[in-house]
C-alpha cells in the first residue's frame, strides 16, 4: 500500500524540525517570563526572541504584537476590542473563518457581511458605497476582511479595501492565518490596523498564535489577571509553544518562494480533474498556490472524502473547524455557489507536500470519480 498523502494542510501543517527543537529547548527552561530571576530572564529571552521573528515575518514592531492561544482568540481580541472602542456596527466579509462572523455575532452590536462575486473576491464597490453613507451615531467603521480564503484559498483585495477604510477613519481588519508563509504579508502595505497569525498553520504546534496591531488600533484586554503581555493578555505565556512559533516563522522568511512552485503541481492535478467534469471554486481571481476547492456536481463532499481517506489521501469537506458538522460551506453559499457547495472538497498542500503527493490525490480522485459515476449509470 502506498506511503498515505497529507493534503489538509490548511487545517493544521506538520510541526516543523527546527520548531519541534525549539520545543524542546524551550522545555528545558524552567522558568517563568514573569520571573526576574535568571530562569525567568532565559524564559523571557525566548518569548521576546520569538516576537522579533513574527515582526519581521509580517512587517510589524515586535512592541505591538500579543502573543494568544491562537487565532480564534485573537481574531476575538481585535472585535472585541474595536466594540469597547465604540463601534457600533461590524462589516465583516461573508467568507471570514467562523472565528470572526461567530465573534461578531456575539458581540451585541450591529453586524453586516460584505458580499463577494461569483470569484469570492470581496465586492469592494460595495464596500465603498456602504462607507460613503455610514452613519456616525454607528461610531467608527470597522471592516474585517481576510487576506485569503481557507477554504478557496481566493487572495483578498486587502490593501485596496483598506484604502477605503481609512479614507472613512475605521478599523481594518485581517485574519492573515491562511496567507501567512503562503504569500507575502505586510501589515504596513496591507494598511491593517490588527493582523492576526496562528502557528499550526505554519509548521509551529497547535495552541499558539497572536495579534499585531497598528496605532490607529486601540486594544482592549478580554482575559483579565496579571499584566503578561504588556497588559493585553493575561495568563502565563506559553513558552514552548511561542517558541516553535518564532523558529516556524524564521525559517519561512527564509523560504517563503518554495511554495510558488507548488501552484503548478495543483494546477496540474486541477485541470486533470476538470477533464473529467469538476469545476474549480475561485479558478479566475488570485489564489494561494497550496489550496485547490473543486466541486463534483452529483458526488458528495463527504463521499470524496471517505473515498480518499480509504485510498490514504487526506482532504476535506471545507473548513476543519466544521469537522463533524457536513453541511454546505458558507463560504460557497456565499459566492453564490449553492448548487455545488455539498459537492466540493479542499485539497491543500504545505511545506512537506511534493509534486508526486498531488499527482497521487489526481490519481486516486479520478479512480474514484469513475467508480462513482458507474454506480450512478447503474442505478439510472
Amino acid at each position: 500500500m502506498s506511503e498515505p498523502v497529507y493534503l489538509d494542510n490548511n487545517a493544521t501543517a506538520p510541526v516543523r524540525p527546527e520548531a519541534i527543537e525549539a520545543v524542546v529547548h524551550a522545555l528545558n527552561v524552567t522558568g517563568n517570563a514573569s520571573s526576574i530571576h535568571a530562569y525567568g530572564r532565559a524564559a523571557r529571552a525566548i518569548m521576546e526572541a520569538a516576537r522579533e521573528e513574527i515582526a519581521a515575518l509580517i512587517g510589524g514592531s515586535p512592541a505591538n504584537v500579543v502573543f494568544t492561544s491562537g487565532g480564534a482568540e485573537a481574531n476575538n481580541l481585535a472585535l472585541d476590542s474595536a466594540v469597547a472602542a465604540g463601534s457600533k456596527r461590524l462589516i465583516v466579509s461573508a467568507i471570514e473563518h467562523a472565528t470572526v462572523i461567530e465573534a461578531a455575532k456575539a458581540s451585541g452590536v450591529a453586524v453586516e457581511l460584505l458580499p463577494v462575486t461569483r470569484d469570492g473576491v470581496a465586492d469592494l464597490e460595495w464596500l465603498r458605497e456602504r462607507l460613503a453613507r455610514w452613519d456616525a451615531a454607528d461610531g467608527r467603521p470597522f471592516v474585517a476582511l481576510m487576506l485569503a480564503n481557507n477554504e478557496t484559498g481566493v487572495v483578498q483585495p486587502v490593501a485596496e479595501a483598506a484604502d477605503l477604510v481609512r479614507a472613512a477613519d475605521g478599523w481594518m481588519h485581517v485574519d492573515a492565518i491562511q496567507a501567512l508563509g503562503k504569500t507575502p504579508v505586510d501589515m504596513a502595505a496591507l494598511g491593517a490596523d490588527t493582523l492576526v497569525f496562528s502557528g499550526h498553520k505554519i509548521g509551529a504546534p497547535q495552541g499558539v498564535g497572536g495579534l499585531a496591531f497598528g496605532p490607529r488600533a486601540i486594544l482592549t484586554r478580554r482575559q483579565h489577571g496579571g499584566g503578561h503581555e504588556r497588559g493585553r493578555r493575561a495568563g502565563t505565556e506559553n513558552i514552548p509553544g511561542i517558541a516553535g512559533l518564532g523558529a516556524a516563522a524564521k525559517v519561512l522568511r527564509a523560504s517563503l518562494s518554495d511554495n510558488t512552485r507548488q501552484g503548478a503541481w495543483r494546477d496540474a492535478a486541477a485541470e486533470r480533474l476538470k477533464a473529467a467534469g469538476a469545476v474549480v471554486m475561485g479558478e479566475a481571481a488570485p489564489r494561494l498556490p497550496t489550496t485547490l476547492n473543486v466541486a463534483a456536481p452529483g458526488w458528495a463532499s463527504d463521499l470524496q472524502v471517505m473515498a480518499l481517506d480509504l485510498a490514504g489521501i487526506m482532504v476535506s469537506a471545507g473548513s476543519a473547524c466544521s469537522s463533524g458538522k457536513v453541511k454546505a460551506s458558507h463560504v460557497l453559499l456565499a459566492m453564490d455557489q449553492g448548487d455545488l457547495a455539498g459537492c466540493a472538497i479542499r485539497v491543500s498542500g504545505g511545506w512537506k507536500t511534493t509534486e508526486a503527493e498531488w499527482n497521487r490525490f489526481a490519481d486516486v480522485w479520478l479512480e474514484a470519480h469513475a467508480r462513482h459515476t458507474a454506480r450512478r449509470k447503474e442505478v439510472a
